[in-house]
């Protein structure tokens, strides 16, 4: 049987390569007039550090600036994405309603990835794939490769180069 793919999810760090693996997602959407959904994760920070900086400067100023920030964070990237998108599009503005949706998440990548495509019934997920150094790999592993690891969708990996 033949695939139809009617959601997918595209994962990008916005790197500098994000629009060749976003041209890629949209051209899958395209033959199959499937909607993307578009989602950045950002990492959360180790423990140690927020110990820290809650211990310098006091619990409640600390979670007070963190909201804060995280607002901002989600903000600026919620508008580099949809630049993204827009700029990607501009000679296709039809394709623009194949853009289902724009989502800045927060926590573990892979896992915040998985939960995005289950939420959504995503059919295809769609990653690029940096070609990180074989010391990176070994000892940190990637989130592309956790991801084919745990996910339960097909996933394309989509190679750019450094």
């Amino acid at each position: 049987m033949i695939p139809e793919y009617k959601t997918i999810l595209y994962a990008t760090d916005l790197a500098v390569n994000a629009r060749q693996v976003f041209k890629t997602a949209l051209s899958i959407a395209e033959r199959f007039n499937a909607r993307i959904h578009i989602v950045h994760v950002v990492p959360e920070m180790d423990a140690s550090h927020l110990n820290y900086l809650s211990a310098l400067i006091g619990e409640e100023k600390f979670k007070e600036r963190e909201l804060k920030l995280n607002e901002e964070i989600i903000q600026t990237l919620s508008g580099r994405l949809e630049r993204l998108a827009k700029e990607e599009l501009e000679t296709n503005p039809e394709a623009i309603k194949l853009v289902a949706g724009i989502e800045v998440l927060h926590g573990h990548p892979v896992d915040q990835i998985l939960k995005a495509a289950t939420r959504h019934s995503a059919d295809l997920l769609v990653l690029g794939s940096h070609g990180k150094g074989p010391i990176e790999h070994t000892w940190l592993g990637s989130v592309v490769q956790k991801t084919l690891r745990k996910s339960r969708y097909p996933v394309l990996v989509v190679p750019v180069p450094e």
